[in-house]
């Protein structure tokens, strides 16, 4: 009987502590009691999460090009998009930055996707009442919110622009020997985290939180990922970090490197190759970026994408990496592309 007492409770015990470790912390929710503080403006979303954004540019009644900008893995609206005045003047633009769901100060959303995503722009443009058009610019896995509204609100579309874009490894219609073979020059520890998000989702904070193995060289900043330009920039970054950048994940990893990943790793509901140009009049244009030392980025898989997607202006970036939006210059020729 002794013998059985013991068993029983090493068995509550286990099953305890794989429950502890599956289960991820509640999120440290801003504005509530114990969570952070609301520091920035937001707007209240039609399903009562709210979403903080942050304006820059030009008086947004005066403007004649407004641009929401959407921020990558592990940013927020407080990212760096360095633009000069002359060219923000010259051409008129109102530019709006927002943390997506879960990061900075917006609510998290357990149930996010990638369609969401288009819908919660949507309502921020409407809510934030800058017209029936506007421009979408993501970056990084932020682009996977501009396909989606690509795919899902092109009518309200003046234009958008994708850059150091997202590549999802389980797209159906992109040719697999071209995802294989990207999907292969990852760190094995990635492609593990890759397929955990993709297969498996309900593991992913457990597998991203364990010792036993190393999970995610994203959020560890393996060096191996970078590029010779991306090192200086991050060595450049370390000397005067930005305080605001700490409240990326103030209110846990999970609401927003974890989610982020399970949407964007997620099985779509349309693949990007299948997409319609939405500016077949010629009103507007897509334009995708791409590094050609992104070592996060695969250039193979967004070359095959522009190829079988005439319409997109495809621009090749030779000498830099995944950090292109670092750099000045870069940014105006981004941003000047868009008015050509």
């Amino acid at each position: 009987m002794m013998v059985l007492s013991v068993i029983v409770a090493i068995l509550v015990c286990l099953i305890g502590y794989i429950y502890r470790s599956l289960r991820p912390p509640p999120p440290r929710i801003c504005g509530v009691r114990h969570g952070p503080p609301v520091t920035s403006p937001r707007i209240k979303l039609s399903d009562g999460r709210y979403l903080a954004y942050r304006e820059s540019g030009v008086d947004k009644a005066k403007a004649k090009h407004k641009i929401i900008v959407v921020h990558g893995f592990n940013s927020s609206k407080d990212m760096e998009f360095p633009i000069p005045e002359e060219l923000i003047e010259k051409h008129g633009i109102y530019f709006i930055f927002f943390d997506r769901a879960g990061y900075g100060e917006s609510d998290p959303h357990p149930s996010r996707t990638v369609k969401s995503e288009a819908y919660d722009i949507q309502e921020l443009a409407d809510k934030l009442k800058i017209g029936p058009k506007f421009y979408v610019l993501g970056i990084s896995l932020g682009a996977y919110s501009v396909y989606s509204c690509l795919k899902y609100i092109p009518h309200r579309l003046a234009g958008a622009v994708l850059v150091v874009p997202f590549v999802n490894y389980w797209w159906t219609k992109v040719r697999q020997d071209i995802l294989s073979k990207a999907f292969d020059l990852m760190p094995k520890n990635d492609q593990w985290t890759f397929r955990v998000a993709h297969y498996v989702p309900w593991l992913l904070y457990w597998w991203l939180t364990q010792k036993l193995f190393s999970s995610s060289s994203m959020i560890t900043g393996n060096p191996a990922l970078c590029s010779d330009k991306d090192l200086e920039v991050i060595k450049k970054k370390s000397k005067n970090p930005s305080p605001v950048m700490e409240k990326n994940r103030q209110q846990g990893d999970h609401e927003c490197l974890h989610r982020d990943m399970i949407a964007g790793f997620a099985t779509w509901e349309f693949d990007p190759t299948e997409l319609e140009n939405p500016f077949a009049g010629g009103e507007g244009s897509v334009h995708m970026w791409q590094a050609m030392e992104d070592r996060i980025i695969p250039h193979e898989v967004n070359h095959y994408i522009s190829q079988k997607l005439p319409w997109i202006k495809y621009h090749e970036v030779s000498g830099y990496g995944h950090l292109l939006t670092a750099e000045e210059e870069k940014c105006k020729d981004i941003i000047k592309a868009i008015f050509v």
